[in-house]
């Protein structure tokens, strides 16, 4: 078997098969023996067909698959022995191959396109220079978060009147020329005054008591499927709503806060961790700044990956990758759709290389117990929040169980991968620490984003 590689392009080759009878005469003999032994034939006693006849039945269908078995093993073994780094798998160069006579050819050529991973050469140091936010928890927003949370914790009271806040209860009736339209859209709602974005229309349904009601431009208070919603028609049917509509109160329900005492607390955190308001105000801010310095960290990431990406000056086989892609999905793709998401794509392939190279460099690979230990603690988190304990052994049995499904165990490698990669960020480049509100934290991650 003769095995030829040519190179189409800097990053791209074409691998060429010559198979010979001789590499696959013994292999199809004795498949056609194995056939033999097994085909019930009426006539003839099991495994005594004559083999002319056992030619004639499967013979082309056992060469077909003989020769696939060895190019497949033929073009792995090349690739590893040549320690090509490809992408993708190898494509066959169908535009060159000659119509096979599979029951006459004794001699085989085929052609496969590969497309080769760039080399990378990415590092940091000291020399690389990075901005990490703290982001501030303000007073106002830590009392809002204390509020949220007693309102959940809270429960549903009838009221009188309407405020900021409420749910109302009542219907909705098109109106045509002032008045309620016959045979018009007319619906029994609820409608949450959180949900309204038009302070206009909000105003009219501050203040009403049951009975009262107010005539609304829809259109303009909402999402459509708000709108769909309140009118209890389809979304695709909003744009064609071109009338005001009345709607008259029910009855007002209105959420209230839960007392900030013992009852409270004990329900978030367990009996007697929290005793006072004060010490129940720390946990929040305490959890708000976790959360904000993930949050940041999250962002300094983003940062590193942008600046590798670019130090890198990654190419790729954009051709090959954009073909192979096309063979590569489940679900039919057209060209248009492969142009479109190329890019994205391209992007999260080179930071893979760059990711594979900086965990190989800086001996980064994982061990079975740190991955165990890993599994172990989000199971614990998970116990935590819902106020259950395991010993040892038993969360050693459960880390086991959770990583023989392949989905979670590979989430779990990207969880413990991801932190490493995170530790050698902050241990090896220079960081600016610098003080920011949430508000134009989320501003610049925006910004940043776009």
């Amino acid at each position: 078997m003769e095995v030829v590689k040519k190179e189409t392009g800097k990053l791209s080759a074409e691998i060429a098969i010559k198979i010979e009878e001789k590499d696959y005469k013994d292999s199809v003999e004795k498949s056609l023996r194995n056939y033999r032994k097994q085909v019930n034939l009426p006539g003839f006693r099991k495994g005594m067909v004559p083999m002319g006849m056992v030619k004639k039945m499967v013979g082309t269908n056992i060469l077909v698959d003989e020769i696939n078995k060895l190019l497949s093993n033929k073009l792995q073994n090349y690739i590893g022995e040549e320690k090509l780094e490809i992408l993708g798998n190898p494509l066959p160069k169908e535009e060159d191959m000659s119509p096979i006579d599979w029951e006459k050819q004794k001699e085989f050529d085929f052609t496969y396109e590969i497309g080769l991973a760039p080399e990378v050469k990415v590092a940091l140091s000291e020399k690389d220079k990075f901005e990490k936010y703290n982001i501030q928890v303000s007073d106002k927003m830590l009392e809002e978060q204390m509020e949220e949370i007693a309102k959940r914790y809270g429960k549903m009271t009838a009221v009188d009147q309407s405020k900021e806040g409420d749910m109302l209860y009542g219907k909705f009736e098109e109106l045509e020329k002032g008045k309620v339209k016959e045979d018009g859209i007319s619906n029994q709602s609820v409608l949450n005054l959180t949900t309204i974005d038009s302070a206009k229309e909000k105003k009219k349904l501050i203040g009403l008591k049951s009975g009262d009601s107010a005539d609304l431009k829809i259109t303009s208070m909402a999402s459509e499927n708000y709108i769909a919603s309140w009118l209890g028609i389809d979304v695709a049917e909003v744009k064609n709503v071109k009338s005001e509509f009345k709607f008259t109160l029910d009855k007002i329900n209105r959420l209230e806060a839960a007392e900030y005492n013992s009852e409270l607390f004990d329900k978030i955190y367990g009996p007697a961790v929290v005793k006072t308001k004060e010490e129940f105000k720390n946990k929040i801010k305490e959890e708000m700044e976790r959360n904000f310095a993930e949050n940041a960290e999250q962002l300094f990431e983003r940062d590193v990956q942008d600046h590798l990406l670019k130090k890198a000056k990654l190419e790729l086989p954009d051709d090959f990758m954009k073909r192979w892609l096309m063979t590569a999905n489940e679900k039919p793709i057209s060209k248009e759709q492969i142009e479109e998401e190329y890019e994205q794509y391209a992007r999260g392939l080179k930071w893979q290389l760059i990711e594979n190279k900086l965990i190989q460099e800086n001996d980064l690979g994982l061990k079975q117990e740190e991955v165990i230990e890993h599994t172990k603690g989000l199971i614990q988190q998970q116990l935590a929040g819902m106020g259950q304990m395991m010993d040892d052994k038993e969360l050693e049995e459960t880390a086991q169980r959770v990583l023989q499904n392949q989905e979670e165990a590979r989430r779990v490698y990207d969880q413990v991968y991801s932190s490493k990669l995170r530790k050698l960020y902050n241990d090896t480049v220079k960081i600016k620490e610098k003080n920011i509100s949430y508000d134009d934290f989320v501003k610049l991650a925006e910004k940043k984003r776009n």
